[in-house]
């Protein structure tokens, strides 16, 4: 199976800036999803220590991954003339210099093998995950092995074989994409349920819940690489799901429908998701936060994670404003910068509201915990008789606004600032090998998809799409629910109109939104409910009980694909198992239904 690759299209560019200062030292704002590595790389470059090179990152137009380590040359190229020329220097490739320079999400090519039963249950897979890497690793290896780590999908395999094949290119460096890697290893997944399925005759969705990972203890709860899945609610969401989207009677109405008719067919597919949430990198699952409370009561916070759209800061304050029970408005952000919190990892791998979100809650624990002591002495009460409500500090029986409390503390010496640290528990993994515990817990998810394809040119429509998708207990569900719908919207436009094509040289010929189709907002499904599971927490102690929601929703949309592989199926009465490529244009569609119909023939 070929499953292409991805250009992260964010709507702002890269952009670098860097205005020297005396000594060996410069400040450099950058388009970065982490601010602590184009700190090291400038000070690299400069040859000076990281203590002379400051970072700022106000915010980004879009980062998606491809802001994770492609920036570091556009600052080091702004760093190098600033210090050269003693001036400010500024970089911004305009887009078709931008998609021609920097990194896609990797394209794959799968080779599998799979082994079952007569019921459909896998007894054994093995299968190898070749990448285009480009012309150096940057991200490559990590993004390979998370190929690997999501492989199994939703399912659990008794015997299996995974192996990731890096290969060097002459074409642009491949770099970090929104999934890392997992949406490709899952894409391979689901196509060997799908083999299974038109081998046997049989609905994928009964081959899905056949086949995936049982309750802990089970004997059907063991990863690939040998994590055990103790959070597992993947039945419970797809069976919801499968109701709620009224699945079997659609599917009814979907083969009926094709029955009768000569040029238009549909398609309909449940897809699941499960996807692993930490850096695999267990170094960087760590943060930092600062948080001062300033004599009036307002609150200064700052943090190592970015802000690019995903609404972090946002979330972040949210935390700091319920610690101390104030309105959110009282809570101020400042620019994400290496001058005030050190050694920060990337905004990535969907960790940013988990990492940055219990660092600012550490150091937000730290200054209550004074101003509890504070206030048991000044009152001379107990301190379980104190508490913080909205925008008061309740005292025995005594209500003090917020701002005076924090008026009377600061004239009481104590101190009203805190470093908050987090550091992400129970995780660990040994590459050599290949066991471990990489991922804290496990977000989950489904959807489902209904297509119409034109078999005469290939063209189809998303007609409608039910999401049920697992946050925990969500921060912001708006933000929540927006992730889920850009997530899903953007993951459609990888696996059906995106494609990127370099010619024999290794040069990127679709560098402009005229040779490159993102979806446009008129391709978005014309039905398309999207819901959060209400009763969904966390089991471990995240931040409010909740879950990561960056990248796990990227790969719902893996439905629209199989369903447009049933909707070229039904050409040939779902007999064979139509191999529909990645993205599955309308040529590739065409071409697969061309293919079915001569082989009946």
């Amino acid at each position: 199976m070929r499953i292409g690759g991805q250009e992260h299209f964010y709507l702002e560019s890269h952009i670098a800036m860097a205005i020297p200062g005396e000594d060996d030292e410069i400040t450099v704002w950058s388009s970065t999803q982490h601010p602590s590595e184009v700190q090291h790389m400038v000070g690299h470059v400069l040859g000076v220590p990281s203590n002379a090179v400051t970072v700022q990152v106000r915010r980004m137009g879009g980062g998606f991954g491809g802001k994770e380590t492609q920036g570091n040359q556009f600052a080091a190229l702004a760093a190098v003339a600033a210090k050269k020329l003693n001036r400010a220097v500024k970089f911004r490739p305009d887009r078709d210099e931008d998609m021609t320079a920097t990194g896609k999400r990797h394209d794959f090519l799968v080779d599998y093998d799979v082994g079952f039963d007569e019921d459909g249950r896998i007894h054994a897979v093995k299968a190898n995950y070749a990448a285009r890497c480009g012309y150096s690793s940057d991200l490559s290896g990590p993004v390979t092995d998370r190929a690997l780590f999501h492989a199994d999908s939703s399912y659990f395999y008794p015997h299996v074989k995974l192996t990731s094949q890096p290969l060097k290119t002459h074409t642009v460096s491949n770099t970090a994409y929104r999934g890392f890697g997992g949406p490709q290893g899952m894409v391979g997944g689901e196509r060997i349920i799908e083999e299974i399925a038109y081998a046997l005759g049989k609905d994928p969705l009964d081959i899905r819940k056949l086949n995936f990972y049982g309750k802990k203890g089970s004997g059907h709860d063991l990863t690939p690489y040998h994590q055990q899945v103790e959070d597992n609610i993947i039945q419970r969401i797809v069976a919801e799901l499968e109701e709620s989207a009224d699945y079997q009677a659609r599917r009814k109405a979907v083969i009926e429908f094709n029955r009768t008719s000569r040029i238009i067919r549909k398609g309909i597919a449940l897809t699941p998701v499960k996807f692993g949430i930490s850096f695999t990198m267990t170094a960087f699952n760590q943060a930092g936060a600062l948080v001062h409370i300033y004599q009036d009561g307002s609150i200064h916070l700052n943090h190592g994670g970015t802000e690019m759209g995903q609404g972090l800061y946002t979330k972040v304050a949210q935390v700091l404003a319920d610690s101390f029970q104030v309105d959110i408005t009282n809570v101020k952000i400042t620019t994400t910068t290496t001058g005030k919190v050190p050694n920060t990892s990337a905004t990535a791998a969907s960790s940013g509201s988990d990492l940055n979100g219990m660092a600012a809650f550490d150091a937000a624990r730290q200054i209550k915990e004074r101003l509890v002591d504070f206030a048991a002495e000044r009152w001379q009460t107990e301190r379980e008789n104190i508490t913080f409500v909205p925008n008061h500090v309740k005292i025995g029986d005594e209500l003090v606004p917020f701002s005076d409390f924090i008026k009377q503390a600061y004239f009481a010496r104590v101190q009203l600032s805190a470093a908050g640290f987090y550091k992400t528990p129970k995780i660990h993994w040994d590459r050599n090998t290949g066991r471990g515990t990489p991922f804290y817990y496990f977000a989950y998810g489904a959807s489902v998809s209904e297509v119409s394809i034109d078999t005469l040119t290939g063209e189809y429509m998303v007609d409608r799409v039910d999401v049920l998708h697992d946050v925990g207990k969500s921060l912001n569900p708006a933000i929540d629910i927006g992730q889920v719908e850009g997530a899903f919207v953007q993951g459609m436009g990888w696996l059906t109109t995106e494609e990127l094509w370099w010619d024999a040289k290794g040069r990127l010929r679709t560098h402009a939104p005229s040779t490159y189709k993102i979806p446009l907002a008129s391709d978005r499904p014309k039905i398309f409910n999207v819901k959060l599971a209400e009763w969904a927490e966390n089991a471990e102690m995240t931040i409010g009980r909740s879950k990561a929601v960056g990248e796990p929703p990227f790969m719902l949309p893996i439905s629209v694909l199989e369903a447009l592989s049933m909707a070229v199926a039904s050409v040939a009465d779902y007999r064979e198992c139509p191999r529909l490529d990645a993205p599955a244009t309308p040529e590739r569609v065409l071409m697969a239904v061309e293919r079915l119909r001569t082989g009946q023939a």
